[in-house]
C-alpha cells in the first residue's frame, strides 16, 4: 500500500503484475488496485483460492513466466493495457548447475524481454497521462557479484541494461521503460538469507539506513515511476535499498 500522505489516481489505467501474489509483486498490485486500477496478475497455481494473501479486484491468470509460447499468448489474453510490471522472478542455490542457470536467465530475463514483446502494440496504443511504462524489477545482483546466483545475478544486470534499450526504441511509441532495484526486502524468497546465522549482521553492516525493507517501499517507488509526475524519466533504475549501493 502506497504511503498515507502520498495518494495516487489510477482510475481507468490497466495494470499487469506478473508475480503479483507474494512479496514485492503483490504489494505492487495491491497499491494499483487500492489507486482505482484495473488489476491483472499472474502466478504460477491454478486459481486465487490457493493464495493466503487478499488477491480481491484483480483479475488472475496462471502463467509459467519460463514458457515462451505462454508469455506471447497474453497479447490476447490483454488487447488493452497501460502499465506492465515484469516482477516475476526466482532463484535456487543450485545456478551453478547449467541447467538451472539457463533456467533462471529464462525465468528472470527471457520473460522480461517475450511478454515485453507481446504486450507493446497494447502499450503502444495506451492514452495514460506520462504515456504508458514498462517497468522491471532489479536487484542489487545487478550491480554486485553474489557467489551464489550467478544466473539471477546476471539476468538481473542484463534486465537494467534491457530497460535501457527498451526505453529508446519505445520512447518514440509514448511508452517509457524504467526499472527498480530492491534492496534487502523481507519476502519469502529472502527470509532464508536472512535466518542464516551471522548473515544478518553482515548484510546490514551495509545497509546505512541498518534494517531491510518493506516490499510496500518497492510498491511506492514503482506507483510514482508509472505516474504522470515522472513523465519525463525513462531507461533509469531507482536503487530502493536503504543505502546499500552506495556503503561500499
Amino acid at each position: 500500500m502506497a504511503a498515507a500522505s502520498i495518494t495516487y489516481d489510477y482510475r481507468g489505467a490497466r495494470v499487469l503484475v506478473t508475480g503479483g501474489t507474494s512479496g514485492i509483486g503483490h504489494a505492487i498490485a495491491s497499491g494499483f488496485r487500492d489507486a482505482g486500477a484495473d488489476v491483472s496478475i499472474t502466478g504460477t497455481r491454478a486459481s486465487t483460492s490457493e493464495y493466503d494473501v487478499d488477491l480481491s479486484g484483480m483479475s488472475y491468470h496462471q502463467l509459467a513466466v519460463e514458457d515462451r509460447d505462454a508469455l506471447y499468448a497474453m497479447r490476447d489474453t490483454l488487447p488493452q493495457l497501460d502499465i506492465l510490471i515484469n516482477n516475476a522472478g526466482a532463484t535456487t542455490a543450485q545456478e551453478w548447475d547449467a541447467d538451472a542457470f539457463d533456467h533462471s536467465l529464462r525465468v528472470n530475463l527471457g520473460s522480461v524481454f517475450h511478454l515485453s514483446q507481446a504486450l507493446l502494440p497494447a502499450l503502444r496504443e495506451s492514452g495514460l497521462p506520462g504515456g504508458a511504462s514498462i517497468i522491471g524489477i532489479a536487484s542489487m545482483s545487478s550491480f554486485f557479484g553474489m557467489e551464489v546466483v550467478p544466473g539471477y545475478g546476471a539476468a538481473k544486470a542484463a534486465l537494467v541494461q534491457h530497460i535501457k534499450t527498451l526505453a529508446v526504441t519505445e520512447a518514440k511509441h509514448g511508452v517509457r521503460a524504467n526499472a527498480v532495484a530492491a534492496g534487502l526486502v523481507l519476502s519469502r524468497m529472502t527470509s532464508a538469507v536472512k535466518d542464516i546465522p551471522g548473515a544478518d549482521s553482515e548484510l546490514m553492516a551495509h545497509t546505512p539506513m541498518q534494517r531491510w525493507g518493506d516490499a510496500s517501499e518497492i510498491a511506492d517507488a514503482v506507483l510514482f515511476l508509472t505516474s504522470e509526475r515522472a513523465s519525463y524519466l525513462t531507461g533509469q533504475t531507482i536503487n530502493v535499498d536503504g543505502g546499500f549501493s552506495i556503503s561500499g
